[in-house]
């Protein structure tokens, strides 16, 4: 099952208690994120995200043994000193905390960071970028860079208040996504708001009392779609300075999820509408 793999990459290890397999432990109850720019990375799909992004650094790979023959192409991009630790299912389950379905976990790390201004300064003449206010649900987080990603948009901007979209859960629901598509995440939403402006950006907030319908938006070069969180939405000071736009629903129902909402929001403003 090894031979197609150089054998000083595979290392068959039996025992959960092993420190070479620390960084996996209990990742049901913790998170890398935070920790020396670590995070966990789960299934094949956002495996191969990793592994092709320059933003982002494998360290190495814990595999169930009934998986590791259906890695070839996966391990082929990996350097040849990377450590792939193969364990059978009661070792994984033991360390990782809890059934690990897909039974392919990866730790890596973020070797380029960016901030907002660096960010926008390298973004084409013509971009789409969705700007996050607020959110910390790892769902909804998660679920708006699939979005991004699906609908090509060129980066995602996130004030200091936003949870990290390298929390383990935000990788999974993205499916990768987080890894792939641009991002920063600092600041206040009022300093992110003033570069895009400055950069040319024009801005559409997303609100069930925004003044037009998403449909009628006219494209333009530079737009960034603002996004807030679910109950509160945007902080009424942001409305009052920006164009806002709603998207229509029943009319005895305001409610929309967050990632839905971006998700159409994309869908009108992409290049692909």
């Amino acid at each position: 099952m090894t031979a197609a793999f150089p054998n000083n990459r595979i290392i068959h290890v039996s025992d959960a208690d092993d420190e070479r397999l620390a960084a996996y432990r209990s990742i049901k109850e913790k998170d890398l994120v935070g920790r020396e720019g670590l995070f966990i990375a789960e299934g094949k799909s956002v495996l191969n995200v990793a592994l092709r992004s320059d933003r982002f650094e494998i360290l190495s790979l814990l595999i169930l043994e009934n998986r590791l023959a259906g890695l070839e192409q996966q391990l082929a991009l990996c350097p040849p000193e990377l450590p792939v630790y193969v364990v059978p299912s009661a070792v994984m389950d033991q360390v990782a905390g809890f059934h690990v379905h897909r039974g392919i976990l990866a730790v890596g790390r973020q070797a380029q960071v960016l901030n907002h201004t660096q960010l926008i300064a390298g973004l084409n003449q013509e971009a789409l970028v969705v700007v996050l206010c607020g959110l910390t649900n790892h769902d909804n987080v998660g679920s708006i860079f699939r979005n991004a990603a699906a609908f090509a948009a060129d980066a995602v901007l996130m004030d200091q208040m936003c949870c990290d979209p390298l929390y383990r859960k935000a990788i999974r629901v993205s499916v990768g996504a987080s890894l792939k598509t641009p991002y920063a995440r600092g600041g206040t939403i009022d300093e992110i708001i003033a570069e895009l402006v400055k950069a040319g950006f024009e801005i559409l907030a997303l609100s069930p009392s925004g003044q037009m319908n998403i449909h009628d938006v006219k494209p333009v070069k530079r737009r960034a779609l603002l996004l807030g969180t679910e109950g509160q939405g945007l902080p009424a000071h942001i409305l009052n300075q920006l164009q806002s736009a709603r998207i229509p629903m029943a009319e005895d129902f305001d409610s929309l999820n967050v990632a839905t909402a971006s998700g159409i929001a994309l869908s009108r403003c992409s290049r692909f509408s």
